[in-house]
């Protein structure tokens, strides 16, 4: 199927992940022209070389997404090598401050909060006047589960996800007279760098092996998850992909769960 994005210009941010990565060789099999951006320079031209794309097809550029000059640079980077962005895929993120509400302090808040929520709001505000240009534009925010079911053991994390749900409507609403279109697309346990990191920290807890741990974590944290396992990244780049094609053409403001059905209501 042809998704219409030949030659677009998509900037994926949380390159160097399971998601980001998955999502920018997607778009390159469709033809798109991909700027990759991660914390970690080395761990992005890992990313890239993996990719293997064809020379002036893929870049990669590290960025702190919570500093204002970072971001800047980013877009300067960006326009310098390829020219204005049309798709924007925000997948970056982190986990943060865990634990019951007593247990969380100020700082972890605060942290969170400021990458998994004003992260995304500096991105989407440097980009933005690109994005509004030319009568066609895509914005995917990778949001969560927990934007809509909230876990008494992840809230910082719950409600920054919850705030990028709400941006998103927002913004949907604001600029699809433009031609822009803004969707999200809320995973959930996907086999990622973040869950391997949560499984292995439960498998030393419980004592167990990251497969039983992981396992146990099926049963008694996600129960509504049918299919019994962890998604691939492949499987939430699917839906960000169709979400930045031409075929999307008629979506907008909408959240795609990308979850086995974790989140229990309709």
């Amino acid at each position: 199927m042809d998704l219409g994005i030949k030659d677009k210009i998509a900037l994926v941010t949380g390159g160097a992940g399971g998601i980001g990565s998955a999502t920018a060789r997607q778009l390159l099999e469709e033809g798109a022209i991909v700027v990759l951006s991660d914390l970690d320079q080395v761990a992005l031209d890992e990313a890239a070389c993996k990719l293997n794309a064809a020379k002036g097809r893929l870049f990669a550029f590290a960025a702190d997404l919570t500093d204002l000059d970072a971001v800047d640079k980013l877009r300067k980077d960006t326009e310098a090598a390829v020219g204005e962005i049309d798709i924007l895929v925000q997948s970056s993120g982190i986990t943060g401050a865990q634990g019951l509400f007593h247990e969380i302090d100020d700082e972890g808040w605060v942290n969170t909060i400021t990458v998994d929520l004003l992260g995304p709001v500096r991105l989407t505000k440097a980009f933005l006047p690109a994005l509004r240009k030319g009568g066609w534009g895509r914005i995917v925010y990778l949001t969560s589960e927990d934007a809509v079911q909230p876990y008494d053991d992840e809230l910082p994390y719950c409600a920054a996800k919850a705030g990028v749900l709400a941006m998103a409507k927002g913004l949907s609403r604001s600029y699809a007279t433009e031609g822009l279109l803004v969707n999200t697309v809320s995973p959930a346990f996907i086999s990622s760098p973040m869950t391997d990191a949560m499984m292995e920290k439960r498998a030393k807890e419980l004592g167990t092996t990251v497969d039983e741990a992981i396992q146990s974590f099926l049963d008694e944290k996600r129960p509504y998850m049918e299919l019994k396992r962890r998604g691939e990244p492949e499987e939430v780049a699917a839906v960000i992909t169709f979400l930045c094609s031409d075929r999307a053409s008629f979506v907008n403001g909408s959240n795609y769960r990308v979850d086995s059905g974790s989140v229990a209501t309709i």
